[in-house]
């Protein structure tokens, strides 16, 4: 794993410049300090994927290092560097956390060795952290479709993912968004780094900020040890911003300056560190009206949309509806289920809008293989309101065809009153945010 940063730490200046030498010759960017106190400061400006560690050293001791980096840097590998002497403080490194010792002198050979394996230790470390952090999300989708609209999206994300340009990625809930941000980093340089997301409109301020960009031990009175954001962790690779638009104007700022040069700062820190990623965000909103109304910075927008994706509607790819509907069907059915949908649920499904796009397709399906009787589902195991489905496939009162703003007006206001205008049970039947439910709410009036 070239390209990674690697900390020497050694008051021998002469072995520090001969160990430089011969890994930036392997192909790794190394920098060098001669004590203890200027490898902590080091950390505090910069990002290292490995550590090279001796013990003894004039002012700090290499085992006050160690435990700075337990708590400040839990990603960062620790490879202490020993004579023979040392071996027994040596162990006691090990079970403090450094991941392997080499008695001096060493053989290059195997420093070499033992710095892959913790690279590669390093990786499956952050891997199990976003797998942690994603165990109750649902297993990722296959982009399924062969309309020419997906057709298109899919030819133009292949060629986006080859930038490492910042994306920016519009559509209504449920389109799909976060499906094409996997598409777009498996299909770039960065597919085998981590990809991260997370959901602006799901934490309030302090706890997005926190994630992001993590924080100091003692920031506040729950911080009993350092923490990691997930910039630190994406690094190298994709972070995916899930409703962007929902970001406060007091956390744009900060995102901002990370855009631009690549460096944050973590609550209650002092130093800024950075971290290499390329930034893909989601947004069901007009990012440039929100702009003209003052809700959204105009240079964060610009420095997001460097390429603009639009994710079709479902109703704009009518053709993928029932590829999408057979596809769900499989994917949710038990196992050995001969479960099929009738030619009568196939045409309700095509002359349906579903305004909730992707997401309330597989929802309509995954219902309806639970409640359907037999082999075949009917269209009254799909559940459309018949009043919805009315509105959403005949003509308004003045004769003209309703247009969606108007189909999803009528279609909150129902879901409010079913549930007695209690916002959060709202919001969890529409799968959408209390946040996206209110401003829907104001810009619709509802009452």
């Amino acid at each position: 794993m070239k390209d990674s940063r690697i900390l020497i730490t050694d008051d021998d200046e002469t072995l520090c410049y001969l160990l430089k030498e011969e890994l930036v010759n392997e192909g790794y960017y190394v920098d060098t300090v001669y004590d203890g106190k200027d490898a902590i400061e080091m950390l505090k400006k910069r990002y290292y994927d490995i550590l090279l560690l001796d013990l003894e050293m004039r002012e700090i001791h290499g085992e006050k290092v160690l435990s700075y980096v337990k708590d400040n840097h839990p990603s960062l590998q620790v490879i202490v560097l020993t004579a023979k002497s040392d071996m027994r403080t040596a162990i006691d490194c090990i079970k403090q956390g450094a991941y392997d010792f080499i008695t001096k002198p060493y053989e290059f050979g195997q420093l070499c060795i033992t710095i892959e394996r913790a690279l590669e230790h390093k990786d499956l470390l952050i891997k199990n952290k976003i797998l942690s952090s994603k165990i109750t999300q649902s297993p990722p989708n296959t982009i399924i479709g062969d309309s020419e609209p997906i057709k298109n999206l899919c030819k133009l994300s292949e060629r986006a993912a080859k930038s490492e340009s910042n994306i920016l990625l519009e559509g209504e809930t449920g389109t799909g968004k976060e499906l094409f941000a996997e598409f777009i980093h498996k299909n770039s340089n960065r597919a085998d780094k981590p990809f991260v997301a997370i959901n602006c409109a799901s934490l309030p301020d302090q706890l997005i900020e926190s994630e992001l960009f993590g924080y100091e031990k003692g920031a506040f009175t729950d911080a009993k040890t350092s923490k990691q954001g997930l910039v630190e962790i994406a690094n190298g690779g994709t972070l995916f911003l899930d409703e962007i638009g929902e970001l406060s104007l007091t956390l744009q700022p900060k995102l901002l300056r990370f855009l631009e040069n690549g460096e944050f700062r973590r609550i209650g820190g002092v130093s800024n560190l950075s971290s290499n990623v390329r930034v893909i965000g989601a947004t069901n909103k007009n990012l440039m009206e929100e702009a003209e109304k003052k809700n959204f910075r105009r240079d964060l927008l610009f420095r997001l949309n460097v390429i603009t994706l639009t994710i079709p509607p479902l109703r704009e790819r009518n053709s993928d509806i029932l590829l999408l509907a057979e596809y769900f069907l499989q994917k949710k059915s038990p196992v050995r289920s001969n479960k099929r949908l009738s030619s009568e649920t196939k045409k309700d499904l095509m002359g349906y809008a579903f305004p909730g796009n992707v997401r309330e397709l597989e929802h309509m399906i995954e219902r309806a293989i639970i409640f359907s009787e037999g082999e075949q589902i009917m269209p009254k195991d799909l559940n459309i309101p018949k009043e919805e489905f009315e509105f959403a496939t005949h003509l308004a009162d003045d004769g003209t065809i309703m247009t969606m703003e108007q189909i999803e007006k009528i279609h909150i206001k129902k879901a409010l009153d079913h549930h007695e205008w209690n916002r959060e049970n709202t919001a969890r039947a529409l799968d959408i945010s209390q946040k996206t439910l209110y401003s829907k709410i104001i810009k619709y009036n509802l009452k």
